[in-house]
């Protein structure tokens, strides 16, 4: 590189009673790392960084086994400090080769005219003209903070609209009901009824702006899409489709004998590996929220913007005596993507507490509901096992 305007330039005043010995220091600290990436300028007592990509951890760990040579407070230190500190503080950049890349790197996403085309496409048509409420209000003392065995529908029913930050939750495939008829068309009917019973609830106390993330994956068995289902539920009540993320279990265990018709195009049946977390907003893709209150890192939220997340299914199942419990990783992952520190999260089915837990555990107030008392009797035992 050439030019100037391919590197991102920080700048360091050094002291005026620095001598030679420590500018030689501070120089020889960048000679392991190519002009391409990242070089040195020292003018008088003013110190350019020209800064293009890096090895960000690698660079962080050269300078504090260096730094364990200086004394605190010495202007080797204090530069290095500094510099450490403007590089983290940098919040836009890419990933590339394991560096991160500070200039140039979103050029090819660049699109003419970008918001001129997003209003000619219009962009979801199917939730304009909603006539959801803008005005938040207080979820009540007496829900913050809880576990509640309760039936979801009744429970929410009883709580004010636009109390409730996010929702992330794994839907049971079913409520324990018994049914006369038999016939699976209705059995599945009465399923879909009862859940978006509990899905209207959820739409009305969400606040404007807030997050619903539903795990589902389909019922292969029956051949009954419940990602579409459930998508074209929200669609219908003018939410915003804020994206999928594929979970990737890697769960490879399938039966072989699982695979239908046998070397025939008769009848193949398909195996997955995967389940889907489908991603709504209410009434606006932007949440309001405090920088400060933002406690995802850097590198996370590069990761974490793939929608493809590998995460081991929970191992821990049999402890919990539960039998479909998502992992406490996808809850971290969707919660800090998702939501501020000090927001309120609401899981309706809250099984053994996969999602109060981590929601206690990363500063967000919660309410976890569900039906069964042994349940919510695990889940307060995990809330009350986390050691600060």
């Amino acid at each position: 590189m050439d030019t100037l305007k391919n590197y991102r330039i920080l700048e360091i005043p050094l002291k005026p009673t620095i001598e030679s010995d420590e500018i030689n220091k501070i120089n020889s600290a960048f000679k392991k790392y190519s002009k391409y990436d990242l070089f040195l300028k020292i003018e008088g007592l003013n110190a350019k960084i020209f800064l293009h990509s890096l090895d960000f951890e690698g660079f962080k760990k050269d300078i504090d086994s260096l730094l364990k040579f200086y004394s605190q407070g010495s202007p080797s230190s204090v530069f290095f400090d500094s510099l450490l500190n403007q590089i983290e503080d940098i919040r836009s950049y890419g990933l590339k080769g394991g560096k991160r890349v500070y200039v140039g790197y979103n050029n090819e996403r660049k699109v003419k005219n970008r918001l001129e085309k997003e209003t000619t496409r219009q962009q979801y048509f199917y939730a304009q003209n909603n006539n959801f409420s803008k005005k938040d209000n207080f979820l009540p003392e007496k829900y913050t903070n809880k576990i509640i065995c309760a039936d979801s529908k009744k429970l929410l029913s009883a709580l004010p609209e636009n109390c409730i930050d996010i929702i992330v939750t794994s839907p049971p495939y079913n409520f324990g009901l018994e049914y006369k008829d038999k016939q699976d068309a209705h059995h599945w009917q009465h399923y879909f009824d009862e859940l978006f019973s509990i899905f209207d609830e959820c739409i009305r106390v969400l606040k404007y702006g807030g997050r619903i993330i539903v795990n589902i994956q389909p019922l292969f068995s029956d051949y009954i899409p419940s990602h579409h289902i459930i998508s074209n539920f929200f669609i219908n009540r003018k939410l915003i489709w804020k994206g999928e993320v594929i979970w990737e279990k890697n769960n490879y265990n399938c039966k072989y004998t699982a695979w239908g018709s046998w070397k025939s195009p008769s009848n193949p049946y398909l195996k997955y590996t995967w389940e889907y977390l489908e991603i709504f907003c209410k009434g606006s893709l932007k949440k309001e929220g405090k920088y400060i209150n933002a406690d995802i890192t850097g590198d996370e939220f590069k990761k974490w913007v793939l929608a493809k997340w590998e995460v081991s299914p929970e191992r821990n199942m049999r402890q919990y005596g539960h039998p479909a419990m998502f992992p406490e990783e996808l809850v971290i992952r969707a919660l800090k993507l998702f939501s501020f520190k000090n927001d309120i999260v609401l899981d309706p089915f809250n099984g053994a507490g996969t999602t109060t837990l981590v929601a206690k555990r990363l500063n967000r107030k919660y309410l976890g509901i569900d039906i069964s008392e042994q349940y919510c009797k695990i889940a307060q035992k995990r809330i009350e096992s986390i050691l600060f």
